[in-house]
């Protein structure tokens, strides 16, 4: 795989919650996203990096995608909590860094917060 497939598969996941996350706010009639990627792996926050070649390694569990809701005076707008597969990146303490995913091929690197 080339570096430019891994690139463009580590940003699918992410831009799928992003234009998740836009639906989520409205300001002066113009959507905004507020809603970061984050996801929760014992007991730790991650947040997604991007341009950094990394190398996944063996599934580690389920990681957790928090509910967003930055507009609480707006029902039926919240995405609701989810689920993801986190792997081990090769070399990395996965207390530093974990790769989130559907599949190893698809998972974005994510950094302890």
């Amino acid at each position: 795989m080339t570096t430019a497939q891994r690139v463009g598969r580590r940003l699918i996941v992410p831009a799928l919650l992003l234009t998740a996350a836009v639906g989520c706010t409205e300001s002066g009639g113009a959507a905004e996203a507020s809603c970061a990627y984050v996801v929760t792996y014992e007991g730790r926050s991650y947040l997604d990096v991007a341009n950094i070649d990394f190398t996944v390694g063996e599934r580690l569990g389920t990681a957790t995608i928090p509910e967003c809701d930055d507009t609480p005076n707006d029902p039926g707008v919240t995405v609701p909590e989810g689920r993801i597969t986190a792997y081990a990146v090769e070399g990395t303490d996965p207390a530093v860094a974990i790769a989130v995913g559907d599949t190893p091929a698809e998972a974005t690197l994510m950094k302890v917060r």
